[in-house]
């Protein structure tokens, strides 16, 4: 059975994070996997380029050595497991995965909140507090957008969750009832 994305994602991150959890490394890999976001995010096609069975094997393994020969421990031994099993283009969704769980060990919440309107960072500040109590965590950390569609209100997601205060909302369901 061949996993999808999202699953291998789950699954090489989950692995990735109890092991740096076990060994008191999480902080220094998440680091780690933050720089290498970043270097896939600079070269889009990394992945692809080192999964690609067309690619020369030498090729692949001098590109592969520089991109490990930034790294040591967990997460070099990750992105050789990662190429042993031909998961390189999977990458950036075993860092999402593994950053989530960071995340949720701090107790921290990202998500984002649209408003009609630009709010102050006061205001910003009151809804992160609010959202973060309300849902669970210690804290939240909110990026702001701009809709004026939404008319007024707020919409908050994070993670698989919407809080959908806008009155554009409020508005489509009183249409709903009317008709």
């Amino acid at each position: 059975m061949k996993l999808n994305k999202h699953t291998v994602g789950k699954r090489y991150g989950k692995a990735l994070f109890e092991l740096a959890a076990e060994e008191n490394q999480s902080e220094a890999v998440y680091q780690d996997l933050l720089k290498l976001r970043q270097i896939y995010q600079e070269i889009p096609d990394l992945g692809n380029m080192l999964s690609d069975v067309r690619l020369d094997l030498a090729a692949k393994k001098q590109l592969l050595g520089h991109l490990t020969a930034g790294f040591d421990g967990l997460v070099k031994n990750f992105l050789l497991v990662a190429d042993r099993y031909n998961r390189m283009a999977d990458v950036p969704l075993i860092i999402d995965d593994y950053e989530l769980r960071y995340d949720e060990e701090k107790g921290l919440i990202l998500g984002t909140v649209t408003t009609a309107v630009a709010m102050s960072s006061e205001q910003k500040s009151r809804l992160e507090a609010s959202v973060a109590k309300r849902l669970g965590y210690e804290t939240a950390q909110l990026t702001a957008k701009v809709d004026p569609q939404i008319v007024g209100g707020v919409v908050v997601e994070v993670q698989d969750r919407v809080i959908d205060g806008s009155v554009a909302a409020q508005l489509a369901k009183l249409r709903d009832l009317l008709k």
